[in-house]
């Protein structure tokens, strides 16, 4: 079934694609949800219009995004997580303290953008992967150390 996505849906594509899924994950999930509309030559057409329309928006985002990519691509962050004595982590590093991280060094980032290969459980130094746009990712550094 070929679907326009209306929202990004994450690990399927971002708003205006037109992607193929399962036909029970489109009628169950994504067009009751209101997160995609049937690939329709009417409704293709459209699509076409609008992302005509809105090509110079499109472009101040993505240039907002690489701006922003620039600038936190040297940093290296620095979380405190709770230790034990042997280095491992009570828990692990998630998102939501790497964006908290980026908030304090004076950048807003949302945390759903922020990507973790593995879960961070020990402490050292790691990779995220920031998927600002989808023509924009970056690597940042972040450091784990004991609180």
């Amino acid at each position: 079934m070929e679907i326009i996505l209306k929202e990004d849906v994450i690990n399927l594509g971002y708003k205006g694609d037109v992607v193929k899924v399962r036909d029970g994950y489109g009628r169950n999930f994504l067009i009751p949800q209101k997160k995609a509309v049937l690939a329709t030559e009417s409704a293709k057409k459209m699509l076409a219009e609008d992302l005509r329309q809105r090509a110079h928006k499109l472009e101040r985002i993505k240039n907002e995004a690489v701006e922003l990519a620039e600038k936190v691509k040297d940093i290296t962050l620095t979380i405190g997580a709770k230790t034990s004595t042997t280095g491992k982590i009570f828990g692990a590093v998630s998102t939501v303290q790497i964006a908290d991280a980026f908030e304090k060094a004076g950048f807003t980032v949302d945390r759903r953008v922020i990507v973790l290969k593995e879960p961070v459980k020990e402490i050292g130094s790691y990779k995220a992967t920031l998927k600002l746009h989808k023509e924009v990712t970056v690597e940042v550094a972040f450091d784990v150390v004991s609180e």
